[in-house]
C-alpha cells in the first residue's frame, strides 16, 4: 500500500477511534452523573488514560520513536491545561465573566503534576544509562503512592477539595440527570469495556498505517505523539467546554488538570513497568524547550488557579501557551 493510502486509512481509523472514544466517555459520563463528583470526573478521566495507555502500549511494540511515551505525555498536559482548560476559561469567561471553583482543587493538581513530571520526566536526564531500570523501577513505585493518596483524599474525608456547590437552579441539569438514568450502570460499564478494547484493536492497525505513511515525509516525531493525545482527549473537550458554558467550572477544572495528572501519574508506571520486561528503556526526560512550556504552563496555572475565579483572561493566556506548542511542535522542536 502506498503512503497515501496509508495516510487515508489512517485517517479514518483516526475518526473511527475517535467516534469509539466518544462513546466510552458518553457511558462514563453516565455513570458519572449517577455517582457524583469527585467520583464522576474520576471516572471520565480514568477511561481516558485507559484508551490512552492502550494505545501507545500497541504503538511501542512497533517501530515507533524511543520518545513517543515522553511526547504523549507531554502533548496531553498542554493539550489538557493549556487547550481545554484555557479555551473553556476564555469562552466561559467571555459568557459569564468571573467563574467560581473550589481552588483547594486546582492547588492539589497543580503541585502533583509538578512532582509526578518532575520525577519521572526532568530528572530522568541526570539518571546514567547503566542505572535506568533501577530508577525506573522506584518511578513506578513513586507514581503508585502518589495516585494511592490522591484517590483516598478524591474519594475520602477531603473529598470536598474537588467540589463546589452551586446553586440548584438548573431544571436542565436535572432534566438531564434523569436521561442519564434510562441507561443501566450494566450497559454502561459493559460498553466502556467493549469500547477499550475495540479502541486497542483499531489502534493496532492506525499506527501500522501511520508508520507506512509518515515514513520519509520529514514529518515531525511528535505528529504520533499529539495524534494519540487529541483521541485520549476529544471526550474531555466536549464535556469540559459545555460544562465551562454551564458556568460549572469545577468539572472543567477536574477535567482539565484531573486528565493532566492522571496521563502523567497512571500512564508513566504502566509504561516503565513495559520497558522493565522487555529490557529495552523509552526517552523519558524532557528536551529543554519542552521542560521550559511545561515550567511555563504550571507557573501560569499556579498563578491563575489560585484565587477561586477564571476569567477570559487567564484563559487566554494559557491558550497562547497552547498556540505556542502548536507552532514548536510544526517546527520540529
Amino acid at each position: 500500500m502506498g503512503q497515501a493510502a496509508s495516510m487515508i486509512a489512517a485517517a479514518a481509523l483516526i475518526a473511527t477511534i475517535v467516534l469509539a472514544s466518544m462513546r466510552v466517555a458518553h457511558h462514563a459520563e453516565t455513570l458519572a452523573v449517577k455517582v457524583g463528583d469527585p467520583y464522576g470526573t474520576m471516572i471520565l478521566t480514568l477511561s481516558a488514560v485507559a484508551v490512552e495507555v492502550i494505545i501507545l502500549a500497541i504503538m511501542m511494540s512497533g517501530e515507533s520513536s524511543p520518545t513517543l511515551v515522553r511526547d504523549t505525555i507531554y502533548a496531553a498536559v498542554m493539550l489538557d491545561i493549556n487547550g481545554i482548560l484555557g479555551l473553556a476559561a476564555l469562552l466561559g469567561g467571555l459568557k459569564h465573566g468571573e467563574q467560581p471553583y473550589n481552588d483547594d482543587s486546582s492547588k492539589t493538581y497543580g503541585v502533583m503534576i509538578l512532582t509526578a513530571m518532575g520525577i519521572s520526566m526532568i530528572v530522568p536526564e541526570f539518571i546514567p544509562d547503566a542505572k535506568w531500570h533501577y530508577y525506573s523501577a522506584f518511578t513506578i513505585v513513586a507514581m503508585i503512592a502518589l495516585y494511592a493518596l490522591f484517590l483516598r483524599m478524591q474519594v475520602g474525608k477531603h473529598s470536598y477539595f474537588f467540589s463546589y456547590s452551586y446553586p440548584r437552579t438548573e431544571k436542565k441539569h436535572a432534566a438531564a440527570e434523569e436521561d442519564h438514568d434510562e441507561e443501566s450502570t450494566a450497559t454502561s460499564i459493559a460498553t466502556i469495556l467493549i469500547g477499550v478494547v475495540l479502541i486497542g484493536l483499531l489502534a493496532e492497525f492506525m499506527s501500522a498505517f501511520m508508520d507506512t505513511g509518515l515514513k520519509g515525509t520529514g514529518a515531525p516525531p511528535a505528529i504520533a505523539a499529539i495524534v494519540v493525545a487529541a483521541i485520549s482527549a476529544a471526550p474531555e473537550i466536549l464535556t469540559a467546554l459545555r460544562a465551562a458554558l454551564r458556568n460549572r467550572m469545577q468539572a472543567t477544572v477536574n477535567i482539565a488538570m484531573g486528565a493532566s495528572l492522571s496521563t502523567v501519574i497512571l500512564t508513566v508506571p504502566v509504561m516503565e513497568a513495559i520497558a522493565l520486561y522487555t529490557g529495552q528503556p523509552f526517552i523519558m526526560a524532557m528536551a529543554p524547550v519542552q521542560t521550559v512550556m511545561v515550567m511555563i504552563t504550571l507557573i501560569a496555572a499556579a498563578i491563575n488557579l489560585n484565587d477561586g475565579e477564571t476569567n477570559a483572561i487567564e484563559g487566554m493566556t494559557h491558550f497562547i501557551l497552547f498556540a505556542t506548542f502548536i507552532m514548536l511542535t510544526a517546527l520540529g522542536l
